[in-house]
Formats: C-alpha cells, sequence, structure tokens
C-alpha cells in the first residue's frame, strides 16, 4: 500500500466513525448544531450575519448516502459555517507588484493565491491596491479561514489561512469559509481532503466542461458530523497518525528513487570491476600486454593486473574529429544522413529530425563504420556515447562528435571502458573546467587499463551476461 493509498484509508475509517471508539456519553451532534445555530441567530440579531446567509437546505432521507454511529448526523455545509463566500474577479488588476516588501499602508494587501499556501507564504508574494482591487469585506482574510480553489485542476485542494501580520485579501477562483467556532473548522477541513469529501467536490464540479463550483454548490453539501468530544478524539488521533504517513512517504520515495537508480549504479558498478581486472579471473595462459606507452605513476587511477598495461586511448584506436557542415546543406531531405549530437544515445541512434548532407564534398574520412564508437563532445550530454553495432545506410559525423575507431583490440572492450565510472569521471573533470566541452586531445589521452585479447572477450561475455540478469530486475 503506497502512503497515499493509507492516508485515504486512514481519512475514511475517520469519517465513516471506525478511526476511534463511540462513548455514549458523549452530547449528540445535534446538540452542537443547536448551538451553532443559537449562535448564528445571536449574530444576525446584532447585526453582524445576514439573513439570507441562514438558507436552511434541509435534508431529505434520498440525500443520506450511508447509515452514521449513533450520535452522529449528516449535516449540511450551510447550516455548520458561519458565512462561505466565492470570489470571482470583476476588474483589472493592473496595479500588482511582485517580489517587493509588504507595503505598511492600508491601500496594498497581499493577494492570496493557491501557490502562497504551497510556498508558506515566504516568496513570490503579490500586493495589489485599491485600484486594482476594491477590498470587499467579502474577500478579506484574517487568518483561520478555509479556502477551496473552485475551478479547474485546483478542485479537491484545501488551504487553512494562517494568521499573518499584514492586510491579505482573496484571489479570484476560490470558495473562502468562516466559522462560528475554530473546532468547526478541523472537522470539516478532514472530510474535505478525505477520498468521500475531494470525490463530493468533484462531483459538484463536473456540470461545466472545465470544472467548477459557486458557493451555493458547495453550501449544499452534505457531510457526516460526529459528537463534538469524539471529532476532538478523531482529531486528535488524525494529527498522530498522519505524520507517521507522511514519514512513511518520504521513506517509500527514497526507496522508489534507489530501486530505479539500482540497475544504473549496478552496471556502473560491473563496468568499474571489469575495468580493475575483479570481474573474471586471469588465466596464466593469455599472452600479457605488451605496450610503449608511459604513463606517469601519478596519472595512474588504480591498480591493474600484472599481465594488464595501461595506455592511452591514442594507442589502441583512431580518434577522428566530425566535420562543419554549412548548416545550408544539410536541410534537406535526400543525401547521406548526418549524425549529431541529438542524434546518439546509449541506445541506439535517434530518428527524430533526421538531416540529411546533399553536398558534392568527398567526406569518406568522416564516414560511421561498425564498431565505431561515437562520443558527444559538447553541451549538457557531453560523454554520452554510442557503439555502433549496425548501420541501415551510409552516415556521415557532424562536428562536436568524435569517432573512436579500434586498430586491433577489441571493440566491444574499449566501449565499456568509455562507459565506466573512470572515463565518466575524467570527462566530469574536464567539462567543470571547460564550460561542458571536451577536446580532442582529452579523448586521445584517455586512460585505458587494457588486458590480454583472450581476458577482453571473457569480460564482455560475462559483463553481456550479468547485464542480461539487471534487465530482468528492472522489469
Amino acid at each position: 500500500m503506497t502512503a497515499e493509498q493509507l492516508r485515504n484509508s486512514i481519512l475514511q475509517e475517520a469519517i465513516s466513525g471506525r478511526l476511534v471508539p463511540q462513548d455514549p456519553n458523549d452530547e449528540p451532534a445535534s446538540v452542537l448544531l443547536d448551538r451553532i445555530d443559537a449562535r448564528r441567530a445571536e449574530l444576525i440579531a446584532e447585526g453582524k450575519v445576514k439573513p439570507k446567509d441562514n438558507v436552511p437546505f434541509p435534508i431529505k432521507d434520498e440525500d443520506i448516502p450511508f447509515e452514521l454511529p449513533s450520535g452522529w448526523c449528516w449535516c449540511r455545509v450551510a447550516r455548520y459555517t458561519q458565512k462561505v463566500t466565492d470570489f470571482v474577479a470583476s476588474g483589472s488588476f493592473a496595479s500588482l507588484r511582485e517580489n517587493v516588501k509588504y507595503y505598511d499602508t492600508p491601500n496594498y494587501a497581499i493577494l492570496v493565491r493557491t501557490k502562497d499556501f504551497r510556498n508558506s507564504f515566504d516568496k513570490d508574494l503579490v500586493y495589489t491596491d485599491k485600484h486594482g482591487y476594491e477590498f470587499l469585506e467579502n474577500s478579506r482574510l484574517f487568518g483561520g479561514e478555509m479556502i477551496l480553489p473552485n475551478i479547474g485542476a485546483s478542485i479537491g485542494k484545501v488551504f487553512i489561512v494562517p494568521e499573518l501580520p499584514y492586510r491579505m485579501t482573496l484571489a479570484p477562483n476560490a470558495v473562502m469559509t468562516r466559522f462560528f467556532f475554530d473546532y468547526q473548522r478541523d472537522w470539516l477541513y478532514y472530510f474535505f481532503v478525505s477520498p468521500l469529501g475531494k470525490e463530493t467536490l468533484h462531483d459538484i464540479s463536473s456540470a461545466t466542461a472545465q470544472g467548477k463550483f459557486n458557493k451555493t454548490e458547495f453550501k449544499q453539501i452534505l457531510f457526516p458530523l460526529p459528537p463534538l468530544a469524539e471529532q476532538k478524539r478523531i482529531v486528535a488521533k488524525l494529527e498522530e497518525l498522519l505524520p507517521i504517513v507522511e514519514q512513511y512517504g518520504k521513506a517509500q520515495t527514497e526507496l522508489d528513487e534507489l530501486n530505479a537508480a539500482l540497475p544504473a549504479r549496478l552496471r556502473q558498478s560491473i563496468l568499474q570491476e571489469a575495468i580493475s581486472g575483479k570481474l573474471v579471473p586471469q588465466d596464466e595462459n593469455d599472452e600479457p600486454v605488451s605496450s610503449s606507452a608511459i604513463i606517469p605513476e601519478d596519472d595512474i587511477p588504480f591498480e591493474i593486473p600484472s599481465t594488464w598495461a595501461w595506455v592511452t586511448m591514442k594507442d589502441c584506436a583512431k580518434i577522428i574529429g566530425g566535420y562543419a557542415f554549412p548548416s545550408a546543406s544539410i536541410k534537406g531531405d535526400k543525401g547521406i544522413r548526418v549524425i549529431r549530437i541529438s542524434d546518439i544515445s546509449e541506445k541506439g541512434f535517434v530518428n527524430k529530425s533526421v538531416v540529411r548532407y546533399n553536398g558534392s564534398d568527398n567526406l569518406e574520412k568522416f564516414k560511421v563504420q561498425p564498431q565505431d564508437i561515437l562520443i558527444a563532445m559538447t553541451g549538457g550530454t557531453v560523454g554520452k556515447s554510442l557503439f555502433v553495432k549496425e548501420m541501415d545506410e551510409d552516415m556521415l559525423l557532424n562536428q562536436r562528435v568524435a569517432i573512436i575507431r579500434n586498430n586491433g583490440q577489441y571493440a566491444p572492450y574499449l566501449d565499456m571502458v568509455v562507459k565506466s565510472p573512470h572515463i565518466k569521471s575524467f570527462i566530469n573533470d574536464k567539462k567543470n573546467s571547460t564550460n561542458d566541452n571536451i577536446s580532442m586531445d582529452d579523448i586521445k589521452n584517455f586512460l585505458v587499463p587494457l588486458p590480454p585479447l583472450a581476458e577482453q572477450q571473457r569480460i564482455i561475455a560475462k559483463i553481456e551476461e550479468l547485464f542480461a540478469e539487471i534487465d530482468k530486475l528492472s522489469k
């Protein structure tokens, strides 16, 4: 079970009355509603709440979705809340100001948007003055209000406005809810973040193409209401369990990321073992590598078996740079295909946006051949390479891509060296000092730990066997 599934399950249990035991001594939820009704009547008499906000929206038997525990009751949002407001922009916001300190004047306020809750009101705040938006009392925020976006993809999200030391006003496309008592907010918040609450919001918004609901539709939403004492027990239990679920979710995410990265890490580990002479046993009958290359001892990165030798790439392969094609010569759809950096990946040629050379110059030198290793020399993917096993057509190499062409050693082994952590580390050091570039000389001077030819073949066979097993694990 994922963390999200576990969280939803806990919330659903909570709003169904199955998360904590009922207590027959609890004051029924109906008494709480009577208290809310009395408070509303007092505020109406004092002129602090408008009578039109006291719409009853009666509950019929056919409206009730499922049976509740004893002491619970079904309630509509309109009866439970003090005030529900939806706000739709009716004017221009030309006077918005971004990334500035709060204006200590009654003429400015933060225009509260969904992203501000995600950012904890710490950055990218937007301010508006009275010319951009007349501060209507019904959109003024004081802290403690519940905000629900009521249009598009944000439907189903729920936010509680923090108490902040500056003026706030509600941005368009949201419903704002105020309560008579703070404890009312806690229960209704957990209802709307539960699967049933989210489903209800989406149901009332599905009548329009883009998805939208208004305050009247919102007020009629039916939700299960427990006795106040049980509400408090449920909220306390949720505040105990949900942080644990969040920790579980983070651990699960880390594990998923580790599992996703594990195949690549295993391959890199195997390649490093291979070029260190630790993947397959040495055979005393193998002919040792003889080399005239002189590698300074301080440059040697790690030890290799006595039958191996350290050489440079130019000692065992021919290095060829690509041709600088004039852009006009590779815009047609006829001619010889030209291979650019974007046309290669470690899995093969990329056949999107193919370009072709339609000129007449003799570019035989730049033709790609089977068993060539192509390597990117610049850009964000510098160092990526492709071992060319087969070709369906002739190809020419563009500039900033190089060919490593074997001149006698076993080509698949050199491909493995190029893909190993040893060479990747060398490339990373070089590109960090040359603005994501490596030169022809850098490639020529790649240090290659070279085993006897027979051992090269055993190494490649073992790698193919191990990589096949890793592929099975990845599926």
